[in-house]
Formats: C-alpha cells, sequence, structure tokens
C-alpha cells in the first residue's frame, strides 16, 4: 500500500508502524478467528494478573500468545495473496489457504498445551478442591441422573411439536446427554483434566449438531444447561441420601 508520502514502500520508521497497525486492525476487523485470538489473550492476560504467576511462566505465555497471532497475521496475508492471484476456485489456492490455516492450528495447540502446563498448578488445586466438596456419587444417581435428561429432552421435544428423538427439535438431545455424562465424569472422578477433556468432547458433539444444520446455537446452548443443570441436581440429591 502507499505511504502518506506517495512512496510504494514506506521510507519512515512511523509510516512502517502505521503500515504494520493498519495490517492488524485490517486482520481484527475481517478475521473472526484474530478477534476471538485477541479475546483469548485478554483472558490469560487476567488469569497472569490474578495469579500472579513467576516472570519466566509470563514471557512463556506472551511468546505462545504472540506466535499465535503472528501465524493468523500471516495466514491472513497468505489468503489475500492467493484470492489476487487466483480469484476463481483451483485445488493448489484451496490447498495454500488450508496449509497456512494448519499453521495456525498448529500454534494454537503449542500456545494451549504451554498455557494449560503453566496454569494448571494455579487452578488444578482449587477447581479440585471444588469438586472435592460435592459427596460422592453412586450408580443409581447417575442412571436416573441420564435418565431425567434424556426424557426431559424427548419431552421438549415433543412439546415443541418438531423434531425427531435423535434430530431437530427445540433442543439438542445429543448436546444434553453429552454435558450430562461430562458433569456425571466431572463429579465421579473429581479429576479436572479428566473433566476438562470430557467437556471438551462435549462441546465438540454439540458443535457437530450445528455444522449439520440439524440445531442452532441456542438449541445446543440450551440442551447442554439442561443436561448440566439437571444432571448436577439429581446427583446432589443422591449424594445427600444417607
Amino acid at each position: 500500500m502507499s505511504s502518506p508520502n506517495g512512496h510504494l514502500k514506506p521510507t519512515r520508521f512511523t509510516d512502517s508502524v502505521n503500515c504494520a497497525l493498519e495490517g492488524i486492525l485490517y486482520t481484527a476487523k475481517s478475521q473472526k478467528h484474530m478477534r476471538n485470538h485477541f479475546l483469548a489473550a485478554l483472558a490469560i492476560l487476567a488469569a497472569v494478573l490474578f495469579l500472579r504467576v513467576t516472570s519466566l511462566e509470563f514471557t512463556l505465555l506472551a511468546i505462545s500468545v504472540s506466535f499465535v497471532l503472528f501465524a493468523e497475521l500471516i495466514n491472513t496475508a497468505i489468503e489475500i495473496c492467493v484470492d489476487i492471484v487466483s480469484p476463481e476456485y483451483h485445488p493448489l489456492a484451496k490447498n495454500a489457504k488450508d496449509v497456512a490455516a494448519g499453521a495456525v492450528l498448529m500454534a494454537a495447540i503449542g500456545a494451549a498445551i504451554m498455557g494449560y502446563i503453566i496454569l494448571s498448578r494455579y487452578i488444578v488445586p482449587v477447581v479440585g478442591e471444588g469438586l472435592g466438596m460435592i459427596g460422592e456419587t453412586n450408580e443409581i444417581g447417575v442412571l436416573v441422573a441420564i435418565l431425567s435428561v434424556s426424557i426431559s429432552a424427548v419431552v421438549l421435544k415433543a412439546f415443541a411439536g418438531r423434531g425427531t428423538p435423535l434430530e431437530g427439535g427445540s433442543i439438542s438431545g445429543h448436546a444434553a446427554f453429552a454435558f450430562s455424562v461430562a458433569t456425571i465424569v466431572a463429579l465421579s472422578t473429581k479429576e479436572p483434566i479428566s473433566s476438562l477433556l470430557t467437556f471438551v468432547l462435549a462441546v465438540m458433539i454439540s458443535n457437530s449438531r450445528i455444522a449439520l444444520n440439524h440445531h442452532s446455537v441456542r438449541e445446543v446452548v440450551f440442551g447442554a444447561c439442561l443436561g448440566m443443570g439437571l444432571t448436577l441436581a439429581v446427583l446432589l440429591a443422591f449424594s445427600n441420601l444417607p
């Protein structure tokens, strides 16, 4: 792009900085993923301030976050160049974009691993103590919770008058069941890492219902809330029984 002095390439340092900032702003405005990365960076910054991590840990987190943002900027630049060279669909153009997106994914995975390794030693004990405050679950409570969630999802679908037990309707039965199981795992094992992975799986199952156009985001969220809320209520009730 042209700089304020009319040259194709900026000749002053301030012009170069302005061009770089314009590139970052363009990426943030045009790319949803970049906005999500910035939100994640803010969340990590808040965690760093709250948990009071060490200087070394903060440095490693900052490098990881910066690398993800860098990869997203490069990905956007590659997409723009590919669109200029190949405005029509071409398999090689698709491959170029996919490879660039893969680079962002790898950077994000690395940052997630780094974030977990550093922050888990501060967060996991707190989460473990919170789960430990809940009484022990039992087999009957688990079965009642699963049946309650399943029946409630079917009844709500029937009440709405649309959808089938396995597809469509006013609530996602898959999301309700997946989050019910995730809640059971969390309360039964009381292990943060197992609980986290189970909830990640529940999110992936729920997202598949949206991707397949079987449910809207609202219906999936409704199902997830039903699964977690009802399961938690049933298990807490049974844990208090003698």
